[in-house]
């Protein structure tokens, strides 16, 4: 008997988990958690939004689908208490070798960007089937003026066990979840999974994603 067959975690179930974080967001996110501290104050100008390019990094990843009218109207539609003007921004991407990165954002007028950070992460680990693998770090590339968070989740099905690592960020107009899936990094310990690196290349998309209004 040969080899078993590489595990192969879906694109439609990478969109779906990364999605579902950021959807948590509305109705039973941070604003609703936290009561009225949450929500107390003026929401900031709206100066920036997010984009879906056709392409991301140096041509590095090809938009597959954009899916910011489709998957993405659940976060229009979901209230939170702490976004104002919330517009969806949803991209799934192919890269080299199986590779696939799902962008799943939103940008308006955000309260608390870093609580927002944290509820999407939280989302994606209290999602059905997902087991925090690995607790978020934060990360402050050089060059960039900005934290992401990054952890890992594991989910199980049939085959095993999937891993599947994530950043987010959130300031005053905009935030997001990039997840990065790889043949090399579906099947891999979560301990292995570098993080520094997935930081690095979630700041720079989002510096090629965020531009100003106007």
């Amino acid at each position: 008997m040969g080899p078993p067959p590489k595990k192969k975690l879906s694109t439609g179930a990478v969109v779906a988990l990364v999605l579902g974080s950021l959807v948590v967001v509305g109705g039973l996110g941070y604003g609703v958690r936290a009561g009225l501290d949450g929500v107390t104050g003026s929401f900031p100008e709206a100066t920036h939004r997010l984009v879906v390019p056709q392409s991301l990094l140096a041509g590095r990843y090809t938009l597959a689908s954009d899916l910011s009218d489709t998957q993405g109207k659940e976060i229009e539609d979901t209230p939170d208490f702490t976004v104002k003007d919330a517009r969806a921004a949803v991209g799934q991407y192919s890269g080299k070798d199986g590779a696939t990165l799902v962008l799943s954002g939103m940008y308006g007028r955000i309260k608390n960007g870093g609580a927002t950070r944290a509820s999407i992460l939280r989302g994606a680990a209290t999602e059905k089937g997902s087991t925090l693998a690995v607790r978020p770090r934060d990360f402050t590339p050089a060059g960039y003026g900005v934290t992401v968070s990054c952890q890992v989740t594991t989910s199980k099905d049939g085959l095993g066990t999937t891993t599947l690592p994530m950043c987010a960020w959130g300031d005053d107009n905009t935030a997001a979840a990039v997840a990065l899936v790889t043949p090399g990094t579906v099947a891999a310990d979560p301990g292995d999974i570098d993080l520094a690196e997935l930081a690095e290349t979630t700041v720079r998309v989002r510096a090629e994603i965020r531009k100003p209004i106007g």
